[in-house]
């Protein structure tokens, strides 16, 4: 891992003048040379950190070998501007994080792990189940833990439905107030507002807002953000991060990933 441990939290929560891109990549969507490739353009267009996770049912070895492959990638990338006296190696020391769908999506490739409570979930498993059985092998592995909240809002998607959360309604912004402020009181570094992979539409501007009016958390937004638009919104409520995945696997060509890309994380610093 060329992170160095016990480094991507500080990456992650350090102050920035604009708000920075995730690209997810799930492993289960393409092969792991393909997302290797697909990081890699996602870098070219500014992306800061590679989340691989997302399905719900993919096995640990499939999320390895994507996590490897990326990695091997970045490597290669990094000693090729190392070489070069006008590159900058460092512009490819990018985390490769796990954002895994349960305790069998798990690397020890990766660099750090979202190690997520979904709060607004009914069932145990998702409160702390998962987490409980994946928290030894985080252990052996040496996979730095970033603390986070996470709180799936409407429309919800395949997650809220999995999940069994009990979605976060536009109009609820004074509960989502109350699981920012639960998450701060939790120690959580990180506060994940989801609307769901492939949302028809991304979490309302009021709730980020909300969210945003506690202090002391790094807040990351994903789902539903297709457009440049979307992502502007996003970032004036107070968005820290944005996350897209389907921008990337819905994209027919690497020429028309960096296209859609270069819209959305232009949009990140507007």
């Amino acid at each position: 891992m060329h992170v160095e441990e016990g480094t991507v939290l500080a990456k992650v929560c350090r102050p920035s003048s604009t708000a920075r891109h995730i690209t997810l990549i799930d492993p289960a969507k393409q092969t792991a040379d393909v997302a290797a490739q697909r990081a890699m353009v996602a870098v070219e267009c500014g992306s800061e950190m590679i989340f691989v996770g997302g399905s719900t049912d993919t096995p640990d070895k499939v999320v390895h070998a994507t996590c490897t492959a990326i990695q091997e990638a970045f490597e290669l990338r990094m000693f090729a501007a190392s070489q070069d006296p006008e590159s900058d190696e460092m512009d490819w020391d990018i985390p490769v994080v796990l954002f895994p769908g349960g305790a069998h999506a798990l690397s020890p490739a990766a660099d750090a792990i979202t190690f997520m409570m979904l709060m607004n979930s009914t069932k145990r498993e998702f409160l702390v189940g998962e987490q409980v059985r994946g928290a030894p092998y985080l252990q052996q592995f040496g996979v730095e833990a970033l603390p986070t909240g996470y709180v799936v809002c409407a429309p919800g998607g395949r997650v809220g439905e999995v999940g069994a959360a009990e979605l976060i309604q536009p109009t609820d912004t004074e509960l989502v107030e109350a699981y920012a402020l639960c998450a701060k009181m939790y120690g959580f570094s990180l506060l994940y507002l989801e609307a769901g992979s492939g949302a028809t539409s991304p979490v309302h501007p009021d709730l980020i807002a909300k969210a945003r009016s506690v202090d002391g958390l790094t807040l990351l937004v994903g789902g539903g953000l297709r457009s440049g638009e979307d992502v502007a919104r996003a970032v004036s409520s107070g968005a820290d991060w944005i996350v897209t995945g389907t921008v990337t696997e819905d994209a027919t060509s690497l020429d028309e990933l960096r296209t859609r890309l270069t819209e959305i994380i232009k949009a990140c610093s507007a």
